[in-house]
């Protein structure tokens, strides 16, 4: 078994950051999506989320074959993996909810 990359006991950090930050963007997206605010700034934190996850996910693949522990790649396996899932499936639906907004504001204009 080759040296830890860090200390075993907070593998827990990944994956509460990552949770802790597909909260705030999940508030952001029900909050401001159906207004069309801010589009900018969710789309980019979806990305950056799923970018974040992606590289968890293959951090935890390399600790696997580096013969890491198993507290290390676990850790960062199962937040990659389940961050990939979420936000991936989630990621529909932010185009749907601000075309939803954008749709609604040109009919009032209609009007």
């Amino acid at each position: 078994m080759a040296e830890p990359w860090f200390n075993p006991s907070y593998s827990w950090l990944p994956g509460t950051l990552l949770g802790v930050m597909a909260g705030i963007w999940g508030t952001m997206l029900g909050l401001l999506g159906p207004r069309g605010q801010a589009k900018q700034l969710v789309v980019g934190l979806t990305i950056a989320l799923l970018i974040g996850s992606v590289v968890l996910l293959m951090a935890a693949v390399v600790a696997y074959f580096a013969e890491q522990p198993y507290a290390i790649w676990y850790g960062l396996g199962l937040a990659g993996l389940i961050g990939c899932l979420v936000i991936g499936i989630n990621s529909i639906n932010v185009a749907r909810v601000y075309r939803i907004a954008e749709e609604r504001r040109m009919k009032a204009q209609d009007i």
